[in-house]
């Protein structure tokens, strides 16, 4: 007796149609992970996935200038306005919150380096959490080792530095977490970290003061306990005015 053989039928992708963003947020959620505009959030995308994430982000982009009144299929200097926007958010500014954190050699301190060394100013971008507006300035950093701390390059202060700023972020909670991660990777016997920047969410909106600044610090350690070295590595920032 012959079977008659049945055609294949494609199993359904229950997934299918679900936005990216919702799938790795449920991954989170999952995981009972925060996602909070300044987390890091790359442990939880899958590869290929931001190149999508990055289309749906142009795609709600398109409706938000649309929603502005906005006509970019005749506007010759808006009509890929949104992709751009797009590829501004997840490839650059908020790029810290997308890829893993930089690749950092460390090296034992072999001459048991004792000494206080600043490294800075290193200019660190980033923008404000509140309005997405620029945040541009500086950072100072000063480590105190001992025996026992690993050193890094100094290149890599300022790709860790990158890497934090690179998120929606409010000053004083980017400084600490700059100040962990280094804590973290070093394990110095201090660490200071001094940040000034110009907010443009005070500047270029609200009371349009373009002139004000916001300096803020993080003291670890030692330079908690000894007032003498506190003084010295602030003396030592060449900041102006």
């Amino acid at each position: 007796m012959l079977m008659k053989t049945l055609p294949t039928v494609k199993a359904f992708d229950s997934d299918e149609g679900t936005p990216i963003s919702v799938k790795i947020r449920e991954r989170l959620t999952a995981a009972r992970k925060r996602f909070n505009a300044n987390d890091n959030i790359s442990e939880f995308i899958e590869p290929g996935e931001l190149e999508r994430l990055l289309d749906e982000v142009e795609e709600k982009m398109r409706g938000v200038l649309s929603s502005l009144v906005i006509d970019t299929e005749h506007d010759h200097n808006t009509d890929n306005t949104a992709r751009r926007v797009a590829k501004m958010y997840v490839n650059e500014v908020f790029r810290g919150r997308y890829v893993h954190a930089p690749t950092i050699t460390e090296f034992p301190n072999a001459e048991h380096l004792n000494e206080l060394m600043i490294v800075g100013p290193i200019t660190v971008r980033s923008a404000c959490s509140h309005h997405f507006c620029p945040v541009i300035g500086k950072i100072w950093i000063g480590v105190l080792p001992n025996e026992h701390t690993n050193v890094i390059g100094l290149s890599k202060y300022a790709r860790l530095a990158e890497w934090v700023m690179g998120r929606p972020q409010i000053q004083e909670e980017a400084v600490v977490q700059l100040a962990d991660l280094i804590q973290e990777k070093t394990q110095p016997d201090g660490l200071a970290i001094v940040m000034e920047a110009s907010h443009y969410c005070m500047a270029w909106r609200g009371v349009k003061d373009m002139d004000s600044k916001m300096i803020n610090s993080v003291m670890r350690g030692v330079f908690l306990k000894d007032s003498n070295l506190r003084r010295e590595f602030l003396s030592l920032i060449p900041r102006k005015g």
